[in-house]
């Protein structure tokens, strides 16, 4: 019953005290991933994209992918950005999609309009 810290340089840094994720009897617990590059910022597709592309680095760093994922927790700046953030979700979840929820919030992290977590087991 170890807890190990999951770490990669392909996402971005932690910018507070917590981890990118943690793996734990077998179940990875990813933190929360936005867009960290301000260019991307007013563009929720390019947004979206970029959280799932560190969610994908998260996985790796783990010896995981996309087909390991039970359950994901999506945070929207509106929900007028609903569908756009789901369309890019989809195309990582084209079989067998895990559990999630997905609730509008009054403001995230580096003023971001997206954010998503995940739990995944191996």
């Amino acid at each position: 019953m170890q807890k190990q810290i999951i770490y990669t340089e392909k996402a971005p840094e932690p910018i507070g005290p917590y981890s990118q994720a943690i793996l734990m009897n077998g179940i990875l617990y990813a933190s929360g991933q936005i867009a960290y590059d301000a260019s991307l910022l007013g563009n929720v597709e390019n947004e979206a994209l970029q959280v799932m592309k560190n969610l994908t680095e998260v996985l790796k760093a783990a010896e995981m992918d996309f087909s390991h994922v039970v359950k994901c927790s999506i945070f929207l700046k509106s929900m007028d950005d609903f569908a756009t953030v789901n369309d890019v979700y989809g195309r990582y979840f084209t079989e067998n999609p895990p559990a999630r929820e997905t609730v509008a919030v009054a403001k995230l992290p580096k003023d971001v309009n997206v954010e998503i977590s995940l739990i995944a087991v191996k």
